[in-house]
């Protein structure tokens, strides 16, 4: 990690604590549009954006409707998001320390900005998929990052928790460091893992 300036990082499972927001938003979802999908079902393909999701779970009927729904839920339940130990004083330490740090997640541009700005965390650049930019696991948000933050791909790394991430670094030809404390599951022991978020110190 000698040559790397630039740490971009999922948002979901990596920065913020979000399972017990997202479970509250599903399962008023399941009830207001009588879906009757289990909160673990939907829970286990988060890292791709919502409509991606929607469609791997075979809802075909009022996809932007749910999504709407959903939003407005997530955001009345703000208060259930936690961050994770020591990410104020490890995003600072990487500041200080010159690192270009940026966000790229699949969540929406709206709550992304409301949570930086309620936890008052100083990461300028958030990067959401749109419909001239395709979520993750493609590697286009990636990429845009990356342009922005004038970054050549050797001296980018992506912090995830979920194949999807890993997928969408590999991509984008940046390397990888997969946050174990998150959701998702990577059985590959060739990457480079932290259990904490503060452990980025050690690397970094």
């Amino acid at each position: 990690m000698n040559n790397i300036n630039t740490i971009l990082f999922d948002l979901d499972g990596v920065l913020f604590d979000t399972k017990k927001n997202m479970e509250r938003s599903w399962n008023d979802v399941n009830k207001h549009f009588n879906l009757k999908i289990k909160f673990k079902d939907y829970f286990s393909k988060i890292g791709i954006p919502f409509q991606k999701i929607l469609k791997k779970l075979k809802i075909k009927k009022n996809q932007i409707k749910i999504e709407k729904f959903y939003q407005k839920k997530s955001i009345s339940y703000i208060k259930l998001i936690k961050l994770y130990p020591n990410v104020i004083n490890t995003l600072n330490y990487l500041i200080k320390k010159n690192y270009k740090i940026a966000i790229v997640t699949s969540k929406d541009k709206k709550r992304s900005l409301q949570l930086i700005r309620k936890f008052k965390l100083n990461i300028p650049l958030v990067i959401c998929p749109t419909r001239k930019l395709k979520g993750k696991p493609y590697p286009d948000q990636i990429i845009k990052a990356l342009k922005i933050k004038k970054t050549f791909n050797k001296n980018a790394v992506y912090v995830g928790d979920t194949k999807i991430d890993y997928l969408a670094a590999k991509r984008s030809f940046i390397k990888f460091i997969f946050a174990k404390y998150g959701y998702g599951q990577i059985i590959n022991t060739k990457l480079k893992c932290i259990s904490n978020f503060k452990e980025l110190k050690k690397i970094f």
